[in-house]
Formats: structure tokens, C-alpha cells, sequence
């Protein structure tokens, strides 16, 4: 088997990652289309085969199995199928990717999206194809058009993710990026003036602002913020007045035709410097099998809303950074596969921009019944440093919260480390979703479960590792 030069991927790699696929001598190292995830494996990583040299050294690495996929010729898009990490008792009576499913997939009878113009491919689509498959996650080949609004059709427990076009050095995270995380870990102690800043967080402003952005209010309009939608419009250029209001200086960041902007808002430090913190959540939200309606309270309306109350309070208490850049950033695109957060990545790494810390809230919201308040931090997509620093800081000023791990990932802090950036990811629970209107077109703030308490506790965690981090003085 040979690559082909015909299209840019030509042969793929697909195998569970191992370090020699990006040692220095490796042929694959630059050659990398990101990790996927399977609810069984560890993670699948993809690489390009570039050469028939390549080819030959891996095949004899894999003696027993061939984890080779030859990609169609074509325009066609490549997309990751899995099945998330939820409860068991979340998946009883659950259809997952039915036969029926594939079927349609196969036969292209899956429906185009709302502005086929925008999709209209550059050459010809190749018929659709399942790449890999296994019982919980698939690698399907299927035309542009389709693949950016497929996440709507997929039963509420699978997720999407659009491989890139173009293949990414593999980037590890250096022991001079961590350096500043270290340190503050070092020196960490409680601090009576942070703990008295993060406590200003209003929960009341916090249950309106989730109100707006999921329709609830009845005053937005918002009926979904899918990432094609009126709603995202709305709800993007709402959440930028609104960090405007505090003192960032915003700005939209778009990174693929039809697709609504990132939201970016920058606080500048008083200390000149090229030091960046990025806290964060994804704004465009996901509703039930094939339903227009996505109000996305917890997932994320629950991370944005807590980046927003961080914002709100900065301006409120007179927060000013002395020794970093703080960037507040609201990701679109994060349901289709991380792609807002990916492009936004890659300019960063592209600019060699010096991002100390990024930490990635998404689903803070949700508790199950009879359980307590909880923060989960990642056990397989983040930097250990950097998750050590929050389990310190939820210690020590959320103490509410009972602390670990959790295998549910991986949200946009992904993009991230696959740029060498150190991040950490906050998740309401340890342990698997629970949420039982995950990817649900209930997923609303007015229901069983969803705990405001929570939410702002875990906003406490992520500013207060801001304001460890990159220093500060009140006006």
C-alpha cells in the first residue's frame, strides 16, 4: 500500500499514541491530525503517512494489526465519530449509531445544512466512507457540506470532530512553559484580598446572564447558538458588549466560513510583557437528535456565564493585572470539533505568543441528585502542573467542592496542548456525565440538578487562579 499524492492526507495512521510516534527521529512527527477519543482506548491519534519510507518503518512497528486507513480522493471531509463519557445508566435505552444511521450516512441521504451556499466544495465530493470503526467510535469520510452540521443528527450521547485539512506539528509541552505554574504552586497561600475579590461574584447576575444566552428570559430570542445559527449572533455580540462593559478590549476572531466568531477579550497588563492567561468556555451549544431548539444552560452556558461573572466582578472590585495579560475568551465551534479553539491555537503558537496558563471551563453547573458539589479535573488531556494548581486553589478557597478526576474530555483546553500551551480543563463532576440533558434540547436552567452554588464556586476557582498567576492591585 502507497500513499497517494492526490489528496493531501493520502495515508493515515490511526493508533492508539505512543511517544515514539513524535520522537525527534520519527517520520510522523510533523505529520500530526490531532487525538480523538474512544470511551475504551486511551485515545486514537492520527497521523500522515508522508512516504513510502514511512510507511515501511510503522508497518513493521504494528507486526500483528495494519492501524492504516487510505483517505478517498476528493473534497471530501474526514470526521470523528465517538461516544462520550457518560453514566451507563445514561446510555439504557439509547440508540447510539444505529444501523439505520449509517445507512443514510452511506447512501448521502444526510441533510444539507441551512446555507448550502456557504458549504458548496471546491471539487468534487467522493461517495461517503466509514474509514474505522469500532464500537464506539468511527472515522467517516463525507462531503464538506455535511460533515459541519452533522453533530445535529447524532444521538445525544456521540460527538463529532472535523479532522483538519492540513496535518500540524506535534507539540509537547516544554519544561520552560510550565515554569510559571511551578512557581506559584511554590508560593501558594491562601490570600485574604483574593479571597475577598472572588467572593464578590454574583450569583443572582449569574442566573440572569444564563437566562439571556439560553432564551429563558424571554427577552433574547434565543431559541439555539449552534454554531450556524441567528441565536449564536445574538449571543456573541451580547457576550462582547457585555466584556466590553468591564474594561477588555474585545474583538470577534472568525475562523471558518459560516461559522459565528470567537469572542476575545483582553485585559492588558500594567507591567509591559508578552505573558498571556486565557480562561475560557465554548459558547455554541448542541439540542436532541435532529431538534432546532439548543438552549445549552450547562453545556457550556454554565462555563461562558462563569467567564462572564469573572469579568463583571473585575470591573465591580477595580481588578487591575500587573504581571500578565489576561484574555477572556468565549469559543464558537467547539461542537464540531474544537475548531474555534483550534485556529485560535495555531495563530497564538504561529506569533509565538507566550501563554502561560489556559483553563477551559465547560459543564459547571450540573448536580446529580444526593451527590455533593464536586469539581473534576482531567485525567487524560491537561498539563499535571497546571491541574495541581487548581486542586490547590479549589482547596483553599472553594473548599465546598469535593476534588478529582475525571476521564470526560476534551473540551477546547485541547487545542491548546496540541500547541505546547499548559492547560487544565474544570468539569462539574468526577467520574463520567451525568447530566441526563446532555447534548438535550432541555438543557435549560430552570430544571432538577442544575446548582448555581456550584457554578459560582468553581468561577471562584478559575479567577483565583488568575489572580495567583498573573498578580494584581485594586484601583
Amino acid at each position: 500500500m502507497t500513499a497517494k499524492a492526490a489528496f493531501p492526507l493520502g495515508l493515515l495512521l490511526v493508533a492508539p499514541f505512543h511517544p515514539k510516534f513524535i520522537a525527534e527521529d520519527s517520520c510522523l512527527s510533523n505529520y500530526f491530525y490531532g487525538t480523538y477519543h474512544d470511551v475504551h482506548t486511551p485515545g486514537y491519534s492520527i497521523f500522515n503517512v508522508p512516504d513510502q519510507e514511512c510507511y515501511d518503518v510503522w508497518d513493521a512497528y504494528f507486526p500483528r494489526n495494519t492501524p492504516f486507513v487510505e483517505v478517498p480522493e476528493g473534497d471530501n471531509q474526514l470526521v470523528w465519530l465517538h461516544q462520550d463519557f457518560v453514566e451507563e445508566r445514561l446510555l439504557e435505552g439509547s440508540t447510539g449509531i444505529t444501523d439505520s444511521f449509517l445507512d443514510s450516512l452511506l447512501s448521502s441521504d444526510l441533510p444539507a445544512p441551512l446555507d448550502q451556499e456557504v458549504f458548496t466544495p471546491s471539487q468534487p465530493s467522493s461517495s461517503p466512507m466509514i474509514l474505522h470503526q469500532s464500537p464506539t467510535s468511527l472515522l467517516i469520510s463525507i462531503p464538506p457540506f455535511q460533515a459541519r452540521t452533522i453533530d445535529t443528527l447524532l444521538p445525544p450521547f456521540w460527538k463529532s470532530a472535523l479532522l483538519p485539512r492540513e496535518p500540524i506539528p506535534y507539540r509537547a509541552v516544554s519544561p520552560s512553559a510550565i515554569e510559571p505554574v511551578k512557581k506559584v504552586l511554590k508560593n501558594l497561600k491562601f490570600d485574604p484580598v483574593v479571597a475577598s475579590i472572588v467572593n464578590n461574584i454574583s450569583i443572582p447576575q449569574m442566573c440572569n446572564d444564563i437566562r439571556f444566552l439560553t432564551g429563558e428570559d424571554g427577552r433574547s430570542g434565543i431559541v439555539s447558538r449552534h454554531s450556524f445559527t441567528p441565536g449564536a449572533v445574538i449571543a456573541a455580540k451580547w457576550l462582547k458588549a457585555r466584556f466590553e462593559n468591564s474594561g477588555a478590549e474585545c474583538h470577534y476572531k472568525p475562523f471558518l466560513q459560516g461559522f459565528v466568531p470567537n469572542v476575545v477579550c483582553r485585559y492588558s497588563a500594567i507591567n509591559p510583557t508578552n505573558d498571556t492567561i486565557i480562561i475560557s468556555g465554548h459558547y455554541d451549544s448542541r439540542g436532541s437528535f435532529g431538534s432546532t431548539r439548543a438552549p445549552g444552560a450547562d453545556d457550556d452556558g454554565s462555563g461562558v456565564t462563569g467567564v462572564l461573572a469573572i469579568a463583571r466582578t473585575i470591573a465591580r472590585k477595580g481588578v487591575r493585572f500587573t504581571n500578565a495579560n489576561v484574555e477572556l475568551v468565549a469559543f464558537a465551534g467547539e461542537e464540531q470539533g474544537l475548531l474555534g479553539s483550534k485556529a485560535y491555537a495555531k495563530e497564538l503558537r504561529a506569533a509565538n505568543a507566550s501563554v502561560i496558563l489556559m483553563i477551559q471551563a465547560d459543564m459547571t453547573a450540573y448536580r446529580a441528585p444526593g451527590e455533593p458539589m464536586q469539581l473534576g479535573l482531567p485525567e487524560r488531556i491537561g498539563t499535571p502542573e497546571v491541574t495541581q494548581l487548581v486542586w490547590n486553589i479549589s482547596e483553599i478557597y472553594s473548599p465546598e467542592l469535593h476534588l478529582g478526576l475525571t476521564p470526560v474530555c476534551c473540551s477546547d483546553h485541547q487545542s491548546f496542548i496540541e500547541q505546547g500551551y499548559p492547560v487544565t480543563q474544570l468539569f462539574e463532576r468526577v467520574g463520567r456525565i451525568a447530566d441526563p440533558m446532555y447534548h438535550n434540547s432541555h438543557d435549560l436552567s430552570e430544571r432538577e440538578g442544575y446548582d448555581f452554588d456550584q457554578m459560582y464556586a468553581i468561577a471562584k476557582v478559575q479567577f483565583a487562579a488568575v489572580l495567583h498567576t498573573a498578580g494584581y492591585e485594586l484601583e
